[in-house]
C-alpha cells in the first residue's frame, strides 16, 4: 500500500513538471523559466543559501504547531468532556475564531516586535483553534453509554483519556493538524517578509526584487516540498497512530 501510495506521488510530480516544462516553451519568458534550468539552479544554490532559509521556516512552523497542540488538545478535552466548561468557553472561541489571523500580525508585532515570537505566535493562532474545536467535537460524538463500563470498574479521568478520550478524537485532531498547516504555511510566507532575514518567504521575496526569477522559482519549490514533508509525516503518523482506519 505505501509504494502504490508513493508512485502516484512520484507520476503527480512528473506530470506537473511536465506542464511547467510545456508552460515554459510556450510562453518562452524569463518569468517562466524551464523546471530543468530551475532544479539546476537549486542544486547549485541550496547549501549556500537556501538551506538556512528552510530550517528557520520549519522552526517557526514547528515550534507553532507545538504550542498549539500544547494548549489546544487539553482546552479541547477539557471543553468535549466537561459540559459546564463548554458553556462558559465555547462562545469565547466562536467569537474569536472566525477573526482572520493575518489581520492580528500588526498587533503580534507591536506586542512582541518583529522578531521570531510575533511569527511563532501567528502560526499558533491559526492551529490552535482548529485543534480546540476538532478534538472537542470528536469527544463530544463519543455515545454516553461508551463510559458507563469504565465508571463502574472505578475507572479515573486518567483512564477515561487514555481508553476513549484520546483514541475517539485523534483522527479529527489529525485531520485539523493537516488543514491548519496549509494556511499556516502559506501565512508564514506573508509573516516572512517583515522584520527578518531569514525564511523561505524572505528568499523568495528578495530573489523577486531582484528580477532572479530562477531562484524565486527554486525558493517556491523548496517551499513546495517543505509543505510535502510535513503532510507526509502527518500522513505516516496518522497511518501509525489511527492503524484500525487502514485495516
Amino acid at each position: 500500500m505505501g509504494k502504490l501510495v508513493s508512485l502516484w506521488y512520484l507520476l503527480a510530480a512528473v506530470v506537473l513538471t511536465l506542464m511547467w516544462f510545456v508552460v515554459s516553451q510556450l510562453v518562452d519568458l524569463p518569468i517562466i523559466p524551464s523546471p530543468v534550468l530551475v532544479v539546476e539552479n537549486l542544486a547549485d544554490i541550496f547549501m549556500k543559501y537556501i538551506a538556512i532559509h528552510s530550517l528557520y521556516s520549519l522552526w517557526r512552523i514547528g515550534a507553532g504547531l507545538l504550542l498549539a497542540v500544547a494548549v489546544g488538545l487539553p482546552l479541547g478535552v477539557i471543553m468535549g468532556y466537561f459540559p459546564q466548561t463548554d458553556r462558559f468557553l465555547a462562545p469565547v472561541v466562536y467569537l474569536t475564531y472566525p477573526i482572520p489571523k493575518i489581520a492580528l500580525l500588526p498587533i503580534l508585532m507591536l506586542l512582541f516586535g518583529v522578531g521570531e515570537l510575533s511569527k511563532v505566535f501567528m502560526i499558533f493562532l491559526i492551529i490552535v483553534f482548529q485543534v480546540v474545536v476538532a478534538v472537542r467535537d470528536g469527544i463530544r460524538a463519543i455515545p454516553n453509554e461508551t463510559y458507563y463500563p469504565l465508571y463502574s470498574l472505578g475507572a479515573s479521568f486518567k483512564d477515561i483519556f487514555f481508553e476513549v478520550l484520546w483514541p475517539a478524537s485523534l483522527p479529527k485532531f489529525i485531520t485539523a493538524i493537516r488543514v491548519a498547516l496549509a494556511t499556516a504555511i502559506s501565512v508564514l510566507f506573508f509573516t516572512e517578509t517583515f522584520g527578518t532575514q531569514y525564511g523561505m518567504g524572505y528568499f523568495i521575496m528578495d530573489a523577486w526584487l531582484r528580477v532572479n526569477y530562477l531562484e524565486m522559482y527554486s525558493g517556491i519549490v523548496v517551499l513546495s516540498l517543505l509543505g510535502l514533508i510535513l503532510f507526509t509525516t502527518i500522513d505516516l503518523i496518522e497511518r501509525n497512530a489511527c492503524h484500525w482506519q487502514y485495516k
